[in-house]
């Protein structure tokens, strides 16, 4: 009897062992869940952070395109403006120089031809 009395004293001991394992493991599971909500919290900031620097960029990237787009459209109409200008000059020269040309092609002609007046 006194090997039963031992084996019993043995098994409450080991249910003694095994209840403060499992407070232990309860324990470490609710440390565990903190740590674990202190990741996801992390997590989730990280997430949000990232998020709002995304929207932050594309509003940045859509600015700076419209000012880029407004900045080439000014640059190509300026050009265009010049050009035009260019080709007015160049007009203006043309039609002075047409005139000088039929006024030395008169002039040409009277001279080579003096005798059809008299």
């Amino acid at each position: 009897m006194e090997e039963r009395d031992g084996d019993a004293g043995y098994g409450m001991g080991m249910e003694i062992v095994q209840k403060q394992e499992n407070d232990a493991s309860i324990v470490a599971s609710e440390e565990m869940e903190l740590n674990i909500t202190g990741i996801l919290e992390k997590i989730e900031n990280f997430t949000q952070m990232i998020s709002e620097l995304l929207e932050s960029g594309k509003t940045m990237f859509k600015e700076l395109s419209n000012e880029f787009e407004e900045r080439l459209i000014t640059i190509h109409k300026e050009q265009i403006d010049k050009w035009q200008e260019e080709i007015k000059e160049l007009r203006l020269h043309d039609a002075s120089n047409e005139e000088a040309s039929a006024i030395l092609h008169n002039a040409r002609f009277l001279l080579q031809n003096p005798t059809i007046d008299t």
